[in-house]
């Protein structure tokens, strides 16, 4: 069963949250997850053509700049983003890079 690492929103750096959103497949991750409640790996990705294990390393940076949470649900991973705790973290920060992302 696969475990993965959650931290603490208290002990990630602001350094850490602005790199994990700066690139844009992440922030497309990101963007497609703030609309739902839960997603896939695979829902989750960008675009269809993205390799599994670019798709894993992202949601591992994700997950390690507090942003998303990966929990098991039989043989899917399922991914929520971690939206009121990353907003007490970083009041506004969340909400200003999605309204600015590139269309």
């Amino acid at each position: 069963m696969p475990r993965f690492t959650h931290p603490r929103l208290e002990d990630v750096p602001l350094e850490l949250a602005l790199h994990a959103l700066a690139d844009p497949n992440r922030l497309a991750m990101v963007a497609r997850l703030a609309g739902t409640e839960r997603l896939s790996c695979t829902d989750a990705a960008p675009c269809a053509s993205i390799p599994k294990s670019t798709l894993s390393n992202h949601l591992k940076l994700l997950r390690a700049a507090g942003l998303v949470e990966t929990t098991q649900a039989g043989r899917e991973m399922i991914n929520t983003l971690r939206r009121s705790e990353f907003d007490r973290r970083f009041p506004g920060l969340l909400d200003a890079v999605l309204a600015n992302q590139p269309a």
